[in-house]
């Protein structure tokens, strides 16, 4: 198994969990359960392939991400109501999801050779487009500009420490260990402490 199939897989258990979490709240039927965590698991890396133009798409050419994620509906549809918090659970799994999905998004444009510009995009793609899609779908606000705390940021900064590793010491473990830390310690941050960076405030015109 490649390191990209298995960030791959990792990443879509995760963010599967949080689309079955997210179909959960909104009280959905156990097809519902499986097509919302389909699509945040898979929605990431399905954007990211188009864009590499990577052909098939890597759930096409490979079903397990798609039983992976249908499997994970499954286990939260029957164990749901056990958690306390499952707005709490959701976000937690899905700050643990970021960094594995923005480091299979790095390795994939790494891979194809691309330049660091589209690396940092195709991470910050990989990472958010799951969730986002998630949200939207589920009716609220989406994780990544809720209370303006760091997601984007955080997926920008893992990606970013993967190449500045990469650049001073190529080695393929060591960029990736450095894009997942970078990333959850940035997200995790955020959820813990508040941590973000200054946002806009309106102004009254200057008369």
């Amino acid at each position: 198994m490649s390191v990209l199939t298995a960030l791959d897989y990792a990443a879509v258990l995760v963010f599967a969990l949080t689309g079955a979490l997210a179909a959960s709240r909104a009280q959905l039927d156990l097809i519902g359960f499986a097509f919302l965590a389909s699509l945040t698991a898979l929605g990431g890396g399905t954007v990211r392939d188009l864009l590499l133009d990577r052909n098939p798409v890597f759930w096409i050419a490979d079903p397990t991400p798609l039983a992976i994620a249908c499997a994970a509906a499954v286990l939260v549809f029957f164990t749901a109501h056990l958690l306390e918090s499952r707005q709490m659970v959701l976000t937690w799994l899905d700050a643990l999801a970021l960094p594995i999905a923005v480091a299979a998004g790095v390795r994939a444009a790494t891979e194809t050779g691309q330049s660091v510009p589209i690396i940092l995009i195709m991470g910050i793609t990989t990472g958010c487009f799951g969730g986002l899609l998630r949200d939207i779908v589920a009716n609220e606000v989406p994780l990544l500009i809720r209370t303006g705390k760091l997601y984007v940021t955080a997926a920008l900064a893992g990606s970013g420490a993967a190449v500045i590793a990469d650049a001073l010491w190529p080695s393929e473990v060591l960029s990736l260990v450095a894009c997942v830390a970078i990333c959850f310690a940035l997200r995790a941050g955020s959820l813990l402490f508040g941590w973000q960076l200054p946002v806009y405030k309106p102004r009254p015109p200057r008369g």
